[in-house]
C-alpha cells in the first residue's frame, strides 16, 4: 500500500484551501504541508492499524497486522494457532481447585446443559480466557521500524 499519494493528496487539499487566501497565505500552506508531512503519514498509519485492530476482532481466529517494508505500510493476515485442546494433549496435569459452593453448583448445572464434565467444561472455559487474553494482548501494539 502507497501511502505517499495520500500524504500529497492531503499536501493538495491544505493548499486548495489556502489558494482561497491571498499569494501569503498559499506559500504558508505549502510549507505547511511539507513541514506535516511525516504528521500526516502517522496519523494514516495510525488509522491503518486501528482498522486492522477492529477487523481482526470481527473475523476471530485471525489477526491483521500492519507491517512496514520499505517504509510502506502492508496489511498482513496472521492465522492464530489453535490453542491445544483436551484431545490433542494428554490431561497430564492435576490440581486442586477451592471453588465457592455456589459457583461450583454453577460450573457444574453449565456442564450439564452443555452435555460435557465439569473437567471438560472447566478446560474448555480456560482455553477461551486464554484465547481471549492473547488477542487483547495485540492491543493498540505497533510493531515495525520507523524512518524519517
Amino acid at each position: 500500500m502507497q501511502i505517499e499519494g495520500y500524504v500529497q493528496a492531503l499536501q493538495e487539499d491544505l493548499a486548495a484551501v489556502a489558494a482561497l487566501g491571498d499569494e501569503n497565505t498559499a506559500r504558508a500552506a505549502q510549507l505547511l504541508g511539507v513541514a506535516l508531512e511525516s504528521a500526516f503519514a502517522r496519523r494514516l498509519l495510525e488509522a491503518l492499524t486501528e482498522a486492522s485492530l477492529e477487523l481482526g476482532e470481527q473475523l476471530g481466529d485471525v489477526r491483521i497486522e500492519v507491517r512496514l517494508s520499505g517504509g510502506e505500510p502492508q496489511l498482513v493476515v496472521v492465522q492464530d494457532e489453535p490453542a491445544p485442546g483436551p484431545s490433542d494433549e494428554a490431561a497430564s496435569a492435576r490440581i486442586t481447585l477451592r471453588l465457592p459452593e455456589s459457583l461450583k453448583a454453577h460450573v457444574e448445572a453449565v456442564a450439564a446443559r452443555e452435555g460435557i464434565s465439569v473437567n471438560t467444561w472447566i478446560v474448555h472455559a480456560l482455553m477461551r480466557g486464554l484465547q481471549s487474553r492473547h488477542h487483547r494482548a495485540g492491543g493498540r501494539r505497533l510493531t515495525g521500524f520507523g524512518e524519517s
